[in-house]
């Protein structure tokens, strides 16, 4: 079993920064790729982006704001947020499953981390 915790939430202002971090723990299988989904109130949950084999992929709302990167030694994967807009408001999930490429249904969650931006 995997078990994944994020941290780095909170309350930001429109056009600021914040990192999250996620920390894997458990039987990782050897080939793990991690990201980033999140859910905004009354909204579906969506893909926001993830890493596998050190190549990131990202939603097309992310333009260039957001950059994922990962620290396999301490099994760890960031999610650097810039120029942060209201419509980013929402509780962001850690995500993961075996292989390369996240699936729309990934095997492990973690518990999410609320981010608000205000305006």
């Amino acid at each position: 079993q995997v078990q994944l915790e994020e941290s780095g939430g909170g309350l930001v202002q429109a056009g600021g920064s914040l990192r999250l971090s996620c920390v894997a723990s458990g039987r990782t299988p050897s080939r793990f790729v991690m990201g980033w989904f999140r859910q905004a109130p009354g909204k579906e949950r969506e893909f926001v982006g993830s890493i596998g084999d050190g190549t990131a992929y990202y939603a097309n709302f992310v333009k260039d704001r957001f950059t994922i990167s990962r620290d396999n030694a301490k099994n760890t994967v960031y999610l650097q947020m810039n120029s942060l807009l209201p419509e980013d408001t929402a509780v962001y999930y850690c995500a993961g499953n075996g292989g390369r490429i996240l699936s729309g249904r990934p095997d492990y969650w973690g518990q999410g981390t609320q981010v608000t931006v205000s305006s």
